[in-house]
């Protein structure tokens, strides 16, 4: 059996801004925050046109169950004050991880 990988998602947010990032996250992170299961790592911060996420989960099926069973049923639904359009998403294998 193959050992799962972390999974990583690099979203770009096309003009996003910090208030929209915090409504988002607002309706799709657990309150105090918490990460959502699964999710080990999160950062955002503004970046060249708009607003970046990096994520990483401890698999990618945990990122899909994510995504699938709260991020996009969100989304569809429209977050009051959040990001109005889909992000560029970059996906990848976690092969190594550094720490200091």
């Amino acid at each position: 059996m193959e050992e799962e990988m972390p999974y990583g998602i690099v979203h770009h947010f096309a003009g996003g801004t910090k208030s929209q990032y915090e409504a988002s996250i607002a309706a799709v992170h657990p309150a105090g925050g918490a990460l959502p299961k699964g999710q080990t790592f999160h950062a955002a911060g503004p970046s060249a046109g708009g607003w970046t996420i990096v994520a990483i989960h401890d698999s990618k099926a945990s990122w899909e169950a994510f995504r699938d069973g709260i991020l996009k049923p969100a989304m569809s639904k429209g977050i009051k004050g959040g990001f109005t359009s889909p992000p560029q998403e970059t996906a990848f294998e976690v092969d190594s991880v550094h720490k200091s």
